[in-house]
């Protein structure tokens, strides 16, 4: 019986031994290990921004800020601001439903023409690039006939969405001329 005991005994102090260590060498070198981590910088460094033209929508150009903007800003439109500003101007004429800067999008209400009662239209301009060229901009010119009290969709006109974009490129030009000239006196 006395043997048993003294079994017991040891067998009890083997475990709380065994937990100590266990605690120890588990609980050590993950500490070690976690703390060694914490003095490390994961991160990636973040690229340096250097300002985009607003000419050419290239970098090393004239930022936007300093010519339409506060010097305090930061940031800037993600889409040609010439090209935005001007598709603002075009698309003025119609009521504007939805806006989206940093999508680049334009949507506007239907619109009623005066000396066409029986047909609307409701455009959709898309800027969609960073440069002042003929494929950074979009637009769609959905037309509605009236049938009696109601509106039937008559599709697309193609040609008024290429003449819309022709007249926002061209108002872009002339605020980026009206840029150069101010930045040059």
């Amino acid at each position: 019986m006395r043997l048993l005991g003294e079994a017991n005994q040891i067998v009890t102090y083997a475990m709380l031994n065994f937990r100590k260590h266990f605690a120890f060498l588990l609980i050590t070198p993950l500490t070690l290990y976690l703390g060694g981590c914490s003095g490390l910088d994961m991160k990636t460094p973040e690229p340096e921004k250097k300002p985009v033209s607003v000419l050419t929508g290239k970098p090393q150009g004239t930022s936007i800020d300093e010519l339409f903007g506060e010097k305090g800003q930061t940031g800037g439109l993600p889409v040609n601001a010439l090209l935005w500003r001007a598709a603002l101007d075009i698309a003025s004429f119609v009521p504007l439903d939805d806006v989206d800067t940093f999508g680049g999008s334009i949507i506007t209400e239907w619109y009623v023409p005066e000396d066409q009662p029986n047909r609307r239209l409701k455009l959709a301009v898309f800027v969609v690039g960073l440069e002042l060229r003929s494929d950074a901009i979009q637009v769609r010119a959905y037309v509605q006939t009236r049938d009696g009290d109601s509106w039937t969709n008559a599709g697309r006109d193609s040609a008024l969405g290429r003449k819309l974009e022709d007249l926002i490129l061209t108002r872009a030009r002339e605020l980026r001329a009206a840029a150069v000239s101010e930045t040059s006196n």
